[in-house]
Order: structure tokens, then sequence, then C-alpha cells
């Protein structure tokens, strides 16, 4: 990319702005879709994925999940796509000015706002991956916990102290690459980043594979118990997922969106980045379950496995070490190009409104993501006795993001392409011919995606 020429366009602005600024592009279709699959792929696929399949039956959980990849996630992506690049704008005024309506414009801003949400307790997630890749680094947790992974997980998240410290570092890089820029610091970083990662879960899975029982990790994977299909659970764990790991509903992809160029097909970049995010997942899945089931533990673990069962595995298996610091290097990593995402989406939105620097936003948001995500980081420690129905304050703002914030925000995209535009329009956005395959598409999200989107509210209240 070195000496590669930014192609910029002027954005219109609202009526209180004086003067457009040019807006940044992607230098590349490919690097606008690998930056999109880092937008997707993060803790989702690792983290998430393998707790949440494990804890729903394997198999019968991945097809629900692919099929809502599908039916749900595919048309919203595209959707979320069309509205950024119509209106080459942040994502409040993307919303206000491709219809009259202003009252959009809300819509918009409470987006914002989700990815803000999201961030703050992403963070400190993402922090006790780079906690543990030092920790494995160094030799200290091999040393020091001892074969007590849960009790040493436990004190760590008990600290007053390090938990914050490690959220502050994933703050701190997150910035360090938005200040960069689209082309010389989003582009570039994920073109670098997400063959390297790719490249290391293909290893890990590799390495699960060769373990002696790997093939009962593999048939808890891939060959379903029909049964499964029969509990409600299972599908709207998998919607939740679809939502969670493709980050509909954050505006991270209507912002992407907004800076590829006007010649750009959607449809396709669509398609390859949910196909990419879901390969990712499946992948992971199969680095991890084989190793699980190799060594007789119970893959249902919840959203501990990564930090207690797995440790547990690496701390008997043959290379264990090396697998370790492969797989919290890759959980850490993934985690970071999915927040870099999201502060963009908030730094847009104050570059373009206040005119600030992209400098001054990513600081300035860097700072209150990082103060809102406080509360989650001493969740388990000095604030341990505030919970909600029995929740602590991560796993309720994760229940809220994941279950409530990101499905509104995917009804809004699905309400506004589908209805507040005219065929013509949403069509003409996406790039697609007025044909079948046109009709298909506003079909689901005229219809299907706020149907299922009900049904996760109804779930939620009366499940």
């Amino acid at each position: 990319m070195s000496g590669a020429k930014v192609h910029r366009e002027p954005v219109e602005r609202d009526p209180v702005q004086r003067e457009p600024v040019e807006r940044e592009h992607w230098n590349s279709r490919a690097g606008f879709v690998l930056a999109t699959i880092g937008c997707a792929a993060g803790l989702g696929n690792i983290w998430r994925f393998s707790y949440v399949a494990g804890e729903n039956g394997g198999a019968a959980f991945l097809l629900i999940y692919v099929a809502c990849i599908a039916v749900l996630g595919v048309p919203l992506m595209l959707g979320e796509f069309c509205i950024g690049r119509r209106a080459q704008a942040d994502a409040v005024s993307s919303f206000g000015s491709v219809t009259r309506h202003s009252a959009w414009g809300v819509a918009g801003w409470l987006m914002v706002a989700a990815s803000c949400v999201l961030l703050s307790y992403y963070a400190v997630i993402a922090g006790w991956a780079y906690k543990y890749f030092a920790g494995y680094l160094s030799g200290v947790i091999t040393d020091t916990a001892g074969g007590k992974f849960a009790d040493y997980f436990n004190a760590f998240v008990a600290d007053p102290f390090e938990p914050v410290l490690w959220q502050l570092v994933v703050v701190v890089s997150t910035e360090v690459v938005v200040v960069a820029g689209v082309q010389r610091g989003i582009e570039r970083f994920n073109k670098i980043l997400m063959p390297l990662l790719g490249a290391t879960v293909i290893v890990l899975a590799g390495y699960g594979l060769s373990l002696d029982g790997a093939s009962k990790g593999l048939t808890f994977l891939f060959r379903p118990d029909w049964a499964a299909l029969a509990d409600p659970a299972v599908y709207f764990a998998a919607l939740g997922q679809a939502f969670f790991t493709l980050g509909i509903g954050a505006d991270a992809l209507l912002t992407y969106g907004s800076y590829a160029p006007k010649g750009e097909k959607l449809a396709p970049a669509a398609i390859t980045v949910a196909a990419g995010d879901t390969l990712f997942a499946v992948i992971a899945g199969v680095a991890i379950f084989p190793a699980v089931f190799a060594f007789g533990l119970d893959p249902a673990q919840g959203p501990m496995l990564a930090f207690v069962t797995l440790p547990e595995i690496f701390s008997v298996m043959p290379g264990g070490w090396l697998f370790a610091n492969a797989f919290f290097v890759l959980l850490g990593l993934a985690a970071l190009t999915s927040a870099v995402s999201l502060l963009e989406v908030s730094c847009a939105v104050l570059m373009s409104r206040l005119q600030w620097s992209r400098r001054k936003s990513a600081i300035v948001m860097g700072c209150v993501v990082f103060a809102a995500g406080v509360p989650s980081a001493l969740g388990f420690g000095l604030l341990a006795g505030i919970q909600f129905s029995g929740l602590g304050i991560l796993e309720s703002i994760d229940r809220i993001a994941s279950g409530i914030v990101l499905p509104i925000g995917g009804l809004l995209i699905a309400l506004f392409v589908g209805w507040a535009w005219s065929r013509t329009d949403a069509i003409d956005a996406a790039g697609l011919p007025d044909g079948s395959l046109a009709s298909a598409w506003l079909f689901l999200l005229r219809y299907v995606s706020p149907c299922l989107i009900a049904l996760i509210f109804l779930w939620l209240l009366f499940g």
C-alpha cells in the first residue's frame, strides 16, 4: 500500500455544518473485504461461538446458526452496507440523508450508542485474552496456576487493578490503529492480520485433529442430534450468536460500507464476509472441540471454556505451551480487529459532525468507552455484589447488548431499507439487478427479518 493514491469524495453535510470534508475510502476491494471480515471475526467466533455451541448441542446448533447467517445475517449485512455506501457519510448522517424523514437520524444515534456499549465490555474480555497470552509467554500461568486454573482465573478477575489495566491496554492498542486512518491504519492492519489469523486457526485445527479421541469432537460439531432441534433455546441461541458475531446493528458495517467506493459490488462482498466469518468460527470449533473431547472434558462449560477448560487441556497436552500461546494470540488479535471497527463508528461521527481530527476523536471516544467499561472489569471483584436478575455487571450488559440492543439495530436496518426506501432505491444501492434475487432480498428484509427479531424479543420476555 505504500505510495497508493488515497481516493476521497466530498460528503454531504447537515445544514448546521459549513464545510464538507473529504471522506476516506478503502484502497482496494480486498482491503474492504478483509477489514470487514476483521470487523465480524472476533471474540464471537472463538470465545463465544465455542461455548454457545458447547451449551447447545454442537452440530444441531451449528446447523441452525448457518441457516440464521444465510436468512437473517446476509440480508441485514447487505442492507447495512447499502445505507453507508449510499450516503457516503457517518452513521447518524447516513440515516438522515437518504430519506426525507429526519426522525431516522435517531436510529443512527441509537446504533452508535450500541457500538460504544458493546466495545465497553468487549475490551474487558479482550483484556483477559491479552493477559493470558502474556502469562503463557512469560510462564507465569504455567508456574502459578499449578493445575488450578479456575482459581487462577477467579483471582485475576477479582483483582481490583489488573483487569482494568488490561482493559486499558486493549483500548490504547485500538486507538493506535484507528488514529492511523482508514487506509494506513484499519485497511493495512487487516490486510496483514487477517491472513495471519487464518493461518493460525488452521494450524491449531490441524493440531487438534491430531490428538487421540479427536473424532468425538468432530462428531459433536458436525453430526447433529436431531432431538436437539426440538429445543427452542437452540434456535434463539443461534439467532443471538448470528447478531453478535457479524456485529449487525452496531453501525460498524454501515461505517465500513461508507468507505466503499461507489462502484463496489456490495452483495458479493456481504456474502464473502459472512462466509469468511462463519468459516473462521467453524475452524476455531475444529481446533477447540477435538481437544476438549480428547481429554474427556465437558464442552458445555459456558463462558469460562476459553479461560479455564482450555488451559487445563494445554497443561497436559503435548506441546501445550505453544498451543496456548498461539490460541491466545489468535483470541487477542481477533478481538482487536473487531474493537477497531467499533471505535471507528463513533470516531467517524465526531470527525464528521464536530470536525474533530481523527486523533482527537479516537482519544476522546477511547476514554469514554474505557470509563464505561470499568464497572464490567470490576464486576467480578470490587463490584461483585451488584447483580441484575442474578447476573453480574458484565454478563448483564452482554445479555442486553446481544439480546436486545443489536437486534433492535437489526430491526431498524430491516425497516429502513425494506420500507423507508423505495424498491428502486434499495436495489440500486445494493447493485442488484431488478429480478428474483432482489425480490428475495427485500422479502427477507421486509417480512422475515422483523418476524425473527420479534421472536427473539418474545423469547427474552416469556421464554
